[in-house]
């Protein structure tokens, strides 16, 4: 027979069994509290026994995560002053050790930290903890966001099931440019007509190609989604030079539309770069402007050879930022003469050494030019450029290229080769092109909405929560007059998520910091004409004030906006 283990019982028992062996045990426990303890038993405490789950193994009882092995336990509490084992309350009859109980005092805030843990991971962004200032309107956002979620406490009823009128009225609204003016508050949005026919006609964007089979935004780190689709230009040269001659007329129509102020700005998207055409007038410049993020070393010297002028903005900045902090910190360290030769060495270490274009006559005075291998000119211009290699593929290699050196820039990217991909899925696939407005072969799109309905959180309670999510290429007027919409149809209260294409931030950069600010006289003359409400036009004319950052979270309430980079 199995020798007797105290306090453990080898097989299973019903409960009723396992009471009565338990007060029996208590009761012969209680008399020999003092009294030495029985030959072969273990010795107890003046207390209670140590007691064991009766159900687990001896070996391989489960413990809570923490706990001391089951030597090292807590001693289970003694029975009540007064009063027999058998007053003992059930549940600890039922529960004789005490290690369990710390594990089942922290379930529940371990359930607090899963729910906690769940609701972090619903979380769309990194909200900054600082927002801006309550304003009236909220800076132009250059950036092309491909998620917007709207939540207002208020539903989105009047964002759904558009009726055939409604969205042909939309349509013709877009391609006629019509300015629409709502109220301030619209009581009952689901019956206002109006209301849904500007939210259509802002929903509208025109897009080169269309392949309906394919999500051609964005292009950049597409080759996943793209993989598996059907290319049949991929091995046929012959289609491809069909391809890229219609998207360079489609393209050359978009520069001509955007130099006679017809069209405000359009996006070029590569599988390697993002190229943004402004016209004259917006964003605080008073020529055509484009900027092409992000750029390799071998783009800029293809630019260069093609006498391409451009220049590149946060390099600048960043140099310029050096050059006072360094005079500052010469300043300084002149008072101190033991630090003058340190500061001075580490001022001049980011600047590339001039020496490389000295002659080495000095290996000839020592008499051992033939000895010495000397750098060839290749080894001279990559050390030299070896600051700018370091930036490639980064935001700070942003190039901004100004005036006619625009034009310049269209042929250039209409010739080159590198503007396609040559292996890969979007092997001879032509750039895409992005627009406000009608171009030639460009064929007109819709943002996908959607209204959801759900439950939130808050506090200890769950609240409604309406929400309205806008999937697709959301380029900058298509945000700033669905907020307007949303104004007058969430009476002044709501907030959103804005989910970035991250490669498109750096556009919110002040490339024109230098020019004086332009009136509005100098940004309407002729841009009227290119097919934005007037309260778009007048967000996208101020200079940008996010830098290479963009709105991440944006929120209005009574008629005032916040938001947050």
């Amino acid at each position: 027979a199995a020798p007797a283990v105290p306090g453990y019982s080898p097989g299973f028992k019903k409960p009723p069994a396992m009471l009565r062996l338990k007060r029996k045990r208590l009761r012969r426990s209680e008399p020999a509290a003092t009294a030495s303890p029985p030959c072969g038993a273990a010795p107890r405490a003046l207390s209670a026994p140590a007691r064991r789950n009766p159900f687990s193994s001896l070996d391989n009882a489960p413990r809570a995560a923490g706990t001391p092995p089951p030597r090292e336990r807590a001693r289970r509490p003694p029975t009540p002053a007064g009063g027999s084992p058998s007053a003992a309350p059930f549940w600890q009859l039922l529960e004789p050790a005490c290690e369990d109980k710390p594990a089942r005092r922290a379930e529940p805030c371990e359930r607090a930290d899963v729910l906690a843990l769940s609701d972090d991971l619903h979380l769309p962004v990194a909200v900054p903890k600082v927002p801006s200032s309550p304003t009236h309107e909220f800076p132009a956002d250059w950036s092309i966001k491909t998620r917007l979620l709207f939540m207002s406490s208020q539903p989105f009823t009047w964002a759904e099931h558009l009726k055939a009128h409604e969205e042909a009225q939309g349509f013709a609204q877009h391609c006629r440019a019509t300015e629409t003016n709502l109220p301030q508050s619209i009581q009952e949005p689901k019956l206002s007509t109006e209301l849904r026919c500007a939210f259509q006609q802002s929903l509208v964007y025109w897009l080169h190609p269309s392949l309906p089979w394919l999500q051609l935004f964005p292009r950049i780190g597409a080759d996943r989604r793209i993989a598996g689709k059907a290319s049949p230009w991929s091995q046929d040269e012959a289609l491809q030079q069909a391809l890229m001659s219609d998207w360079s007329v489609s393209f050359t129509s978009l520069y001509n539309l955007l130099k006679a102020k017809l069209c405000p700005y359009f996006y070029v998207c590569t599988y390697q770069f993002t190229v943004l055409f402004r016209a004259a007038g917006l964003a605080g410049s008073d020529i055509i402007t484009a900027v092409i993020s992000p750029t390799t070393r071998g783009l800029r010297e293809a630019m260069r050879n093609e006498g391409i002028e451009f220049s590149l903005p946060l390099v600048e900045e960043s140099r310029t930022r050096k050059q006072k902090n360094s005079e500052v910190n010469l300043e300084t360290e002149v008072a101190n003469s033991l630090e003058v030769g340190n500061s001075t060495g580490d001022a001049e270490e980011p600047a590339p050494s001039d020496d490389d274009d000295e002659s080495f006559s000095w290996l000839e005075e020592m008499g051992v030019q033939d000895k010495v291998k000397k750098p060839d000119a290749i080894s001279i211009k990559l050390r030299k450029e070896k600051h700018e290699v370091q930036m490639d593929h980064k935001p700070e290699s942003l190039a901004l290229v100004k005036g006619t050196n625009t034009f310049t820039l269209l042929n250039f990217l209409i010739n080159c080769k590198s503007l396609v991909a040559v292996a890969g899925p979007q092997a001879g696939l032509p750039p895409t092109l992005l627009s406000p407005v009608a171009f030639r072969g460009g064929t007109m799109q819709t943002l996908k909405a959607r209204s959801i309905n759900a439950k939130a959180r808050v506090h200890l309670a769950y609240e409604d929560v309406f929400s309205l999510e806008i999937v697709g290429p959301v380029m900058p007027h298509s945000l700033h007059s669905l907020t307007t919409l949303l104004s007058s149809a969430q009476r002044g209260a709501f907030s959103a998520v804005l989910y970035t294409h991250e490669p498109t931030a750096v556009f919110n950069t002040n490339v024109d910091s230098a020019s004086p600010a332009l009136n509005k006289e100098t940004v309407h003359k002729g841009l009227p004409r290119c097919g934005l409400q007037p309260k778009t036009l007048d967000q996208l004319s101020q200079c940008p004030v996010l830098g290479k950052s963009s709105i991440r979270f944006l929120e209005m309430k009574d008629y005032a906006y916040t938001w947050r980079s």
